[in-house]
């Protein structure tokens, strides 16, 4: 399971003018943090192409519980599954903070598609990847504990976002308690209780607004056998 795209980011794999042309079919919008890009539900269209900052894709449960399904940055596009399939918003995106987006139309963008094979192809590639995350996310949800998947998470942060530091890797972007719950399916106070295990074990530090793995090969083994041995 993987909160972030596989590969390169969506604009940094297209050939260099399908990138200009895509980027001038749309308006650049500005966000600021929290808020709402897309909704849940709408009957929108438009297409967003992250300029600069990261983003949160979430659903709500049944039992009135959000699920985070992917975290977008730079690069990456979200919003293109309405656009293709003309149906409800799959899930709601909000701007975990100041965010730049280039917005594209729909039918511009089914139109940019249908002359660029590179893009479909990456289009399609991208939709296949998310479908085998989410069959992997429901494998973890029904088998993992806790402290794995938490695990699983804080180490992906940190490979995609981490910055070596003395002591260890900075996750520069740090979720706090019950975004990380929402983004392996469990409450806020079984991540607490996760955290303490790792902060008592010395794999973690924490800081408000700040979080340091300290032993990356320690988190590493958590993630692939879910116990610290």
């Amino acid at each position: 399971m993987s909160l972030f795209g596989q590969g390169r980011a969506f604009l940094d794999a297209l050939p260099p003018q399908d990138r200009r042309d895509l980027i001038s079919l749309g308006t650049q919008r500005s966000y600021a943090p929290g808020e709402v890009m897309i909704q849940e539900g709408d009957r929108t269209t438009f297409v967003l192409v992250i300029l600069s900052g990261w983003s949160v894709a979430q659903v709500n449960t049944d039992r009135g519980s959000r699920l985070i399904l992917a975290l977008r940055g730079a690069g990456d596009l979200v919003g293109e599954l309405a656009a293709v399939d003309h149906r409800p918003r799959s899930a709601t995106v909000t701007a975990l903070g100041a965010l730049r987006a280039t917005a594209i139309p729909g039918g511009r963008f089914r139109g940019f598609l249908a002359t660029r094979p590179v893009a479909t192809t990456l289009v399609m590639r991208q939709l296949s990847s998310r479908l085998r995350s989410s069959d992997q996310e429901r494998r973890e949800l029904a088998s993992g504990t806790v402290l794995r998947r938490l695990a699983i998470r804080l180490l992906e942060l940190a490979e995609r976002t981490g910055r070596e530091v003395e002591g260890g890797t900075v996750v520069d972007l740090p979720l706090p308690q019950h975004d990380l719950a929402a983004a392996i399916g469990t409450s806020r106070e079984a991540v607490a209780k996760s955290l303490r295990v790792l902060r008592e074990q010395d794999v973690i530090r924490t800081r408000p607004r700040r979080l340091i793995i300290s032993n990356l090969p320690v988190l590493r083994l958590l993630a692939e056998r879910g116990e610290l041995t």
